[in-house]
């Protein structure tokens, strides 16, 4: 699905094949994928379960690589990438937030945060200055010595998000963000990704629900590894 735009291209994708061995078979979950996202969207990709939007989220974030067609990020074929090249992409330009916050128990809110910039190699004093900037931007200044759990779901999902931006990220990952949050709190959380959005952050969220899709400016839809576009949301 080509897009007329002036935009500055972030990523495109064309006729995305991905298969999986199954037994003796190869079983198709992607069939000829075609999107381009430019900087600075709000994009939902929605589906029911098992309809290929994960494998499409690894994808896009560098987590799998496709079987077939061609992925180009930010100028990068990613099909002609060595895994430690992916590995710096996805340190350098894909944050990425899951359903379950997955922060490390041990660890309070201001370490969980700066462990992307461990694994980046920055100093300490910097790492604390940007962690703790990004706590303050996601409504946490108060919290950062709080471990995972003395944090509400909510807040644990914060975290995870001020984690995923502080590498400043080219694009923001987010999959199924309020899954596991009541109705009340995940409200919060998308109006925290419009926020993001509208400082400028390129997001892509997966989900299954509608309701959560259409907090984004635009939808497409993914059923059986197929992907359609779908209608803007501003209004939504």
């Amino acid at each position: 699905m080509e897009r007329d735009t002036a935009e500055k291209v972030f990523f495109r994708m064309r006729d995305i094949n991905k298969f999986y061995r199954m037994g003796d078979e190869d079983m198709q979950v992607l069939r000829d994928v075609n999107l381009e996202i430019t900087e600075g969207e709000y994009l939902s990709v929605l589906g029911p379960s098992g309809s290929g939007k994960s494998t499409l989220m690894n994808i896009i974030g560098c987590l799998d690589t496709a079987t077939s067609g061609e992925y180009v990020l930010r100028g990068n074929r990613i099909e002609d990438l060595t895994e430690p090249e992916l590995a710096d992409i996805r340190s350098r330009d894909v944050g990425f937030v899951f359903q379950n916050s997955q922060l490390l128990p041990r660890l309070d809110a201001l370490r969980n945060v700066e462990l992307p910039l461990i694994y980046a190699g920055v100093s300490g004093r910097e790492r604390t200055r940007r962690a703790r900037e990004m706590l303050e931007r996601v409504g946490l200044s108060d919290r950062m010595g709080h471990y995972p759990n003395q944090l509400s779901g909510g807040q644990q999902q914060r975290v995870a998000i001020a984690r995923a931006l502080v590498t400043h990220p080219g694009i923001l990952l987010a999959d199924e963000p309020t899954g596991a949050l009541d109705q009340k709190t995940g409200k919060q959380i998308m109006q925290l990704f419009r926020e993001l959005n509208e400082e400028g952050h390129t997001i892509i969220m997966i989900t299954h629900d509608l309701h959560i899709a259409q907090n984004a400016k635009r939808v497409v839809h993914i059923i059986d590894g197929m992907l359609t576009e779908g209608g803007g949301t501003e209004d939504a």
